[in-house]
């Protein structure tokens, strides 16, 4: 029986490279998936995306959702909770499991019109632990007077809603590069940045050519880390403008 949790937390930019030059979302899917995660939170992905039919053949679109496109036969479960919504479809963030959900909820966190944010939080069982995990998927926005408060409402929600005897994740791109989340993710929540807590600072994750800001995080309570390691290097380095974080966890 596996006792370790594997995550990955990933910026997929709609599904194209870093310079929009090329649609690479099978690409994507391939390299998530030789990660071996076990838990996947994904930001800026299509819920729907209307495409012509020249689009689709140029640029490979997949006729389905592209979170379901992205699970496939590796994640049997998955939630998907949309923060943008226009002429064309949508996207949002996503969760991808191995394990069942027992409920899921999108919470709308916009701050200023034509910024829609939301936090995806879902509760998944896991059987051979005979215990319930609380997974947290956010994406905040990129002016600190809207991340300000969108932290104070992730507060708010996890105070509400998460007991303090249950493990929980909260991973994604916070747009923190002047790193001013800690106050509430740490102080006000008792939660560790996995980064932070094993190799003394924030991942630097975007842009991915030429990592500079600390943008993307992983969180975590109630779990023991093992391992971490950024992703941006070699085939990852040409997909999304941002690289992706992996962890391992200890239940």
């Amino acid at each position: 029986m596996k006792k370790d949790l594997h995550v990955l937390t990933y910026n997929i930019h709609k599904g194209y490279c870093s310079g929009n030059r090329r649609f690479v979302l099978e690409t994507m899917r391939e390299r998530i998936a030789e990660t071996g995660a076990d838990i996947v939170f994904l930001q800026e992905i299509h819920g729907t995306a209307i495409k012509s039919n020249a689009q689709r053949r140029r640029f490979s679109y997949p006729d389905q959702p592209h979170f379901e496109y992205l699970a496939d036969e590796a994640w049997p479960h998955f939630a998907y909770g949309r923060n943008a919504i226009y002429r064309k479809g949508d996207h949002g963030n996503a969760i991808l499991s191995m394990y069942p959900f027992v409920s899921w909820e999108n919470i709308d966190i916009s701050i200023f019109p034509g910024s829609s944010r939301s936090i995806l939080h879902g509760v998944m069982e896991l059987p051979h632990k005979d215990t319930r995990l609380h997974t947290l998927c956010v994406h905040l926005g990129l002016l600190e007077q809207e991340r300000r408060e969108q932290l104070q409402a992730l507060t708010d929600r996890i105070n509400s809603h998460v007991p303090k005897d249950e493990p929980m994740i909260i991973a994604g791109d916070f747009n923190d590069w002047r790193r001013r989340a800690e106050q509430h993710i740490h102080q006000d929540l008792g939660l560790k940045e996995l980064f932070v807590n094993m190799q003394g600072s924030h991942a630097r994750t975007f842009p991915v050519w030429a990592p500079l800001l600390p943008v993307d995080r992983i969180y975590y309570r109630g779990l023991q880390p093992i391992a971490c390691r950024r992703l941006s290097t070699g085939p990852w380095r040409d997909l999304s403008d941002h690289a992706a974080l992996f962890g391992v966890f200890n239940l």
